[in-house]
């Protein structure tokens, strides 16, 4: 599972973390992509969709297939999970095991961007979510069996934000994908983005203030430390209960001088997301 969040320092800096707690190692490998590098994205029965890159983003990249002996692997097999280009712009892969589904139709004449591509694609060629999201209307994107995966269909939806704070979702369910302004910064994995935003309605009550006394008829009650504010988080590990918790953190912790203890602060918030092996199972 994973957790996403942005969190700005005093001055407005814009930061991103997120965690990446699969149950399964996969084979990981950073790359980096020059400006000027070309890319030919396919989806079988369409017209591929090829593109060249104008800012060099560094990625985190797994292969999307097995190597054979007369096939290794190369730069051209490796697909973006996560990365950052040089305009800030970054890219994210969420685990979302509902987005495959019967998709839509798409005109023969058009080139089909395949959903494995699209974090080398936006990291490439744009350097704002404003820019992604006009490029997302003109531009058909399928999902694609993954062999690596056993050939599921990418079981995942997608976060980019940039240095302005702005954030997007790109969201397969069950086949329909949707594009949605992320006004909180912060992602988990199901059910859909837009659910997650309503529930935010239930926690209206939370703030950072705790309220460490109480009168109970003639008896007067109260904290022996402080952290009460904290008790209607959602104490599960869910993607529910991670989603309000990242948006709590990202909404009230406070906020760095400088940018080195900003990273440090932010990694301090990401480590309420670390999930020890074992502490639940679901077999």
């Amino acid at each position: 599972m994973c957790t996403s969040l942005s969190y700005k320092d005093a001055a407005g800096k814009v930061y991103f973390g997120r965690t990446l707690e699969l149950t399964i190692d996969l084979p990981y490998q950073i790359a980096y992509y020059p400006p000027g590098f070309s890319v030919t994205s396919a989806i079988e029965g369409h017209a591929p969709a090829t593109f060249g890159t104008r800012h060099g983003p560094i990625a985190v990249t797994m292969p999307y297939r097995l190597p054979t002996p007369d096939k290794p692997i190369g730069i051209g097999d490796l697909k973006v999970l996560e990365g950052l280009n040089d305009k800030g712009l970054t890219f994210s892969l969420l685990s979302y095991p509902t987005a495959a589904g019967k998709q839509a139709a798409v005109e023969a004449t058009k080139s089909v961007l395949s959903a494995s591509d699209i974090g080398l694609w936006a990291l490439g060629q744009f350097a704002t979510v404003e820019e992604v999201k006009a490029a997302l209307d003109e531009q058909p994107i399928m999902l694609q069996p993954l062999a690596l995966l056993g050939g599921v269909e990418s079981p995942f939806h997608y976060v980019v934000h940039d240095a302005s704070g702005a954030a997007l979702v790109i969201e397969f369910d069950h086949g329909i994908m949707t594009v949605y302004d992320n006004p909180v910064g912060v992602m988990t994995n199901g059910p859909k983005f837009d659910w997650h935003l309503v529930n935010l309605n239930n926690y209206t009550f939370l703030s950072n203030v705790d309220k460490s006394s109480a009168t109970f008829g003639a008896y007067a009650a109260a904290q022996p430390d402080s952290g009460i504010a904290t008790a209607g988080l959602p104490a599960s590990n869910t993607s529910v209960g991670r989603f309000v918790r990242a948006a709590y953190y990202a909404e009230f912790t406070e906020k760095a001088a400088e940018p080195d203890l900003a990273v440090q602060t932010l990694a301090h918030i990401m480590n309420n997301f670390d999930r020890p092996r074992g502490a639940s199972i679901d077999y």
